[in-house]
């Protein structure tokens, strides 16, 4: 019986299946070999992607690093530089191409995405439970999303008032502290009175709000702002959060407290003159020269823009930090903390986290918080007698410290898109004087829902 030859095509075929099961085979006896000899050789690596900026703060991460290299011989990290700028996008292709850091560093507001897409690991198996007691309730809100948490927030800062101090007591008004601070209604009388002293071409305020969605929504919370509200029925003095499939849904509500701190700021521009209208536009460190130069006696910034004032303020420059105006609900405010992740495609989520521990002593949290002129979150750290001093206003912010809460959109799904396509023009017309009260109030509830619809079907 002649036996037929196999096809040249089949033969073909036959050798490339061979070829990939041999390499598919290879692949897993190298994997494995490779695996186990990080295991037993000391050669686990972990990439840790800090986006520390600032010298100090690199230094304190880099320090950091090389102290847990020292005395972990067989977990070894590598410091990976990443940059505020880009993070987002960065990391979204990192994800998807598979090549994420191990220990990521972001902010509590950019990881709703990630950690709904499947991105981040829940932490909540893998976190000790010295983190767990040392961090409040209300900073772990922060990078809850569902049921897991998706983060260690570790740094925060509070808004607060850098003011020119010899102008306010030649003024004469009413210097106020932590646990007195000025109303919303007082600071805008108390800026009549600075601004009349001054003269003309000199403001008792400059209100930077290139980005000013951020800092209308976390400083209305003292008023009882929410703007944000959960349920079927999102009204101010309705609201069903019952476990029904509508339950977990968001809409925009304007309330009268939604608009105090808009209000303020739009009344001081518009119609007191005592806020500069140039200064809408800026940026944080933008005004600092005007600020500097004598033009404005306080401009309300992030914390951690005192180490900009040092190191820029002419010699001899006097500064002071107050608290920022407060409302009905006392001094609150919201805040984004900055956080540490684990990538879910991680190996090796354990020693991972075992390395955001070490990050996060005590002493280790106070160095990054002095590192990058912050608040730690952590409760110990808080205590250090270091961050309690009054020299360059730091007793002001750790007072401040118990007042701070998760921002209000922070786990709202669709919020970039709504911050940046409804909510920025608005508030910026309705600051310039371009429109009034009632057409922001219909811009940011019909306009924005319309946009957070789209992300709840």
């Amino acid at each position: 019986m002649r036996i037929r030859p196999v096809p040249t095509s089949v033969r073909s075929a036959l050798i490339r299946i061979r070829a990939v099961a041999l390499i598919v085979v290879c692949a897993l006896l190298l994997g494995g070999c490779a695996a186990d000899r990080e295991r037993t050789t000391g050669q686990i690596r972990l990439r840790f992607q800090s986006l520390a900026w600032q010298k100090e703060s690199v230094d304190a991460n880099e320090q950091l690093v090389r102290e847990w290299n020292a005395r972990h011989p067989n977990v070894q990290v590598d410091y990976v530089q990443g940059s505020w700028d880009s993070v987002h996008d960065q990391l979204l292709t990192s994800f998807e191409g598979g090549e994420a850091p191990d220990v990521i560093h972001d902010a509590s507001d950019d990881l709703a995405d990630f950690a709904y897409g499947g991105y981040l690991a829940d932490l909540r198996e893998l976190l000790p439970q010295r983190l767990r007691s040392d961090i409040p309730a209300r900073s772990w809100e922060t990078v809850t999303f569902g049921r897991g948490v998706y983060g260690v927030p570790f740094l925060q800062e509070p808004r607060v008032l850098i003011a020119q101090e010899q102008i306010l007591r030649a003024s004469g008004v009413r210097i106020p502290t932590p646990e007195r601070p000025w109303s919303w209604d007082e600071f805008r009388a108390v800026c009549k009175d600075i601004t009349a002293m001054l003269g003309e071409g000199r403001y008792a305020v400059a209100w930077p709000l290139k980005e000013p969605v951020s800092v209308t929504l976390n400083l209305g919370l003292s008023a009882g702002g929410r703007l944000f509200h959960r349920g079927p029925e999102s009204t101010a003095n309705s609201q069903n959060t019952e476990n029904t499939e509508d339950a977990n849904k968001v809409r925009v509500d304007f309330t009268t407290a939604d608009g105090v701190v808009p209000r303020t700021i739009h009344d001081q521009v518009n119609e007191d003159g005592t806020a500069s209208r140039s200064a809408l536009g800026m940026g944080g460190s933008d005004a600092l020269p005007g600020f500097f130069g004598g033009k404005y006696a306080m401009v309300p910034l992030g914390f951690s823009y005192r180490q900009q004032i040092v190191q820029q303020a002419p010699p001899g420059f006097p500064w002071t930090v107050l608290p920022m105006p407060v409302g009905a609900e006392g001094a609150v405010q919201g805040v984004s903390p900055q956080t540490l992740s684990i990538a879910e495609d991680s190996p090796y989520k354990r020693e991972a986290m075992q390395f955001i521990d070490h990050m996060l002593q005590p002493s280790n949290m106070t160095r990054l918080a002095r590192g990058d002129w912050m608040l730690p979150t952590g409760l110990a750290a808080l205590a250090d007698p270091s961050l309690r001093v009054r020299r360059y206003g730091w007793s002001v912010g750790t007072e401040l410290a118990r007042g701070l809460r998760s921002a209000p959109a922070q786990s709202v799904r669709g919020y970039p898109e709504w911050k940046d396509k409804v909510a920025t023009p608005a508030y910026q017309e309705y600051y310039s004087g371009a429109i009034d009260l009632g057409e922001l109030r219909e811009r940011l509830v019909e306009d924005g829902n319309l946009v957070l619809a789209r992300y709840q079907r």
